[in-house]
């Protein structure tokens, strides 16, 4: 299952106003740990797309919305309720340690 990309214009639309829990990965093409960490994602919205909703920002097509909220290194991914960032979590991980750290937004 292929995430839902998001870009400067859409994100207040498609993140911001959204009633579920966002976790947005700010990625580039050229980064090597940002495509290890997508199976994970895509698996993680394929079992949970209930309870959370995943999505990708390209950082290089989308420079804007990635400073506005201070990404300096990727991959990095927030998880956005109510308009703002409620968890931050950087760098690539196995699956198993995003869930644990996703885990206050999948128990819903």
């Amino acid at each position: 299952m292929a995430l839902k990309n998001v870009t400067d214009t859409s994100f207040d639309q498609d993140v911001l106003t959204s009633e579920k829990p966002v976790l947005v990965d700010f990625w580039a093409e050229w980064c090597g740990p940002c495509r290890q960490v997508a199976p994970s994602l895509e698996a993680i919205a394929a079992e949970h797309g209930d309870k959370i909703e995943i999505v990708k920002l390209n950082i290089d097509q989308n420079p804007v919305t990635a400073a506005k909220y201070g990404v300096m290194s990727i991959p990095t991914m927030s998880v956005f309720q109510g308009g703002e960032v409620v968890k931050t979590i950087v760098g690539a991980k196995p699956k198993a340690a995003i869930e644990r750290d996703l885990a206050a937004f999948l128990q819903a």
